[in-house]
């Protein structure tokens, strides 16, 4: 199969609900970047992939329609919070089976506050399988089973790292603490002031430990990221030191559907995608210099610590309170601030984080440049499920 070339990367600073412009503006905006950074004309490109989850189908035509409307194949994508990187993996395969040589994959997202809840209710929730398991084995009340979905899955996390692996209320806080002082160096984050871990204990208790400032926010954003041959960038002279080295993409396994709701909430789909995307880029967990992971919630992060195998989940404790996560520590995760900082507009936060790790392979992350990066992972999951994770190298 053909080899994967990151061409060109775009991002627009994220903003919080009612404060961005409306999709379609966001979404050219961030094609327009990632040309302007490939060195391309639309024209070039030969397909295109439009990812998001709220808005109507069509969306990435009204999207692109304002960069160019060339005729492409134009295909618009939703796999709730994986719909970014569902967008990039459909473009890779474009790439690597020859149906084109170029191919610009975009995301977005126009977003409402509050936490994520069902849009339909009259008809069964492609969540609700999950949500059934986790409220009869943590034995959800009535009254917390009426809170938002989200809510009840990583609450849920919470109470287990917190009752059954040894992660105390700091070491969770201290994730979102690493976030902010992250995000200080990133015009495109959203929450970026400092906080220490008893402004998280002091935060909200939404369900069973799960605080307020464990979550991540609803944003509205988009970004992109354009691919190509080997042979189309030395035809256009397009940098071409970063590539794809492995992916990995999954959704659900029937045993992960057991009493052990670490696999149900994520554990399980990371491990298998992992494993595929370490697997094809000839690299394990040591090798890996910089890392953006899909912490949604500060539980999150520490659970896809062990799922990538970064560390064991006993061991999860030490980890976080040893700065092992940072600069400075054995990997840095999240220089962008991550979902907690950053906030998380599903359809572009999977592009988002393939947009920051090319910057940081290339040098260009300025003040939150990871010294000598040459391996990049890259890892995104949405509940329902879909699994991505992605190695990219300097070559």
């Amino acid at each position: 199969m053909e080899p994967v070339i990151i061409a060109g990367v775009g991002m627009i600073p994220f903003t919080k609900p009612g404060a961005s412009e409306s999709y379609d503006i966001m979404g050219a905006r961030a094609a327009k970047a990632a040309l302007g950074h490939a060195g391309l004309e639309y024209p070039q490109v030969q397909m295109a992939y439009a990812s998001y989850v709220y808005g109507d189908s069509c969306s990435g035509q009204a999207a692109l329609y304002h960069v160019g409307m060339t005729g492409i194949p134009i295909v618009n994508v939703n796999n709730m919070c994986s719909s970014g990187s569902s967008a990039f993996a459909m473009a890779t395969q474009a790439i690597r089976t020859g149906m084109a040589d170029c191919v610009l994959a975009v995301g977005f997202e126009q977003m409402v506050p509050g936490a994520l809840d069902s849009i339909f209710p009259d008809r069964p929730g492609p969540q609700q399988r999950h949500i059934d398991l986790i409220a009869r084995v943590m034995k959800l009340t009535p009254d917390e089973r009426k809170i938002p979905p989200a809510l009840q899955v990583f609450g849920s996390q919470v109470d287990l790292l917190r009752t059954h692996y040894g992660v105390s209320d700091r070491a969770l806080a201290r994730i979102t603490v690493k976030a902010h002082r992250h995000a200080q160096n990133s015009p495109f984050a959203i929450f970026k002031n400092p906080l220490n871990e008893e402004d998280v204990i002091a935060s909200p208790d939404l369900l069973r430990g799960l605080r307020k400032l464990h979550a991540c926010p609803p944003s509205c954003g988009a970004a992109s990221v354009i691919i190509c041959t080997p042979a189309f960038a030395r035809k256009h002279g397009i940098r071409d030191d970063v590539r794809l080295a492995g992916q990995g993409w999954v959704s659900d396994r029937a045993d992960g559907f057991g009493d052990d709701l670490l696999d149900t909430t994520f554990v399980g789909l990371t491990k298998d995608a992992a494993h595929r995307a370490y697997e094809e880029a000839a690299v394990d967990p040591r090798d890996v210099d910089v890392i953006e992971l899909h912490d949604c919630f500060s539980s999150n992060e520490i659970i896809s610590y062990y799922g990538l195998g970064l560390c064991d989940l006993d061991d999860a404790e030490r980890f976080v309170m040893d700065d092992q996560n940072t600069y400075g520590g054995t990997f840095v995760v999240n220089p962008s601030g991550g979902l907690l900082s950053k906030g998380h507009p599903l359809g572009a936060t999977g592009l988002a984080q393939i947009t920051e790790l090319t910057w940081q392979l290339r040098g260009e992350a300025q003040r939150r440049q990871v010294e000598n990066a040459r391996v990049a992972l890259q890892h995104n999951v949405g509940l329902g499920s879909a699994a991505f994770v992605n190695i990219l190298k300097k070559v």
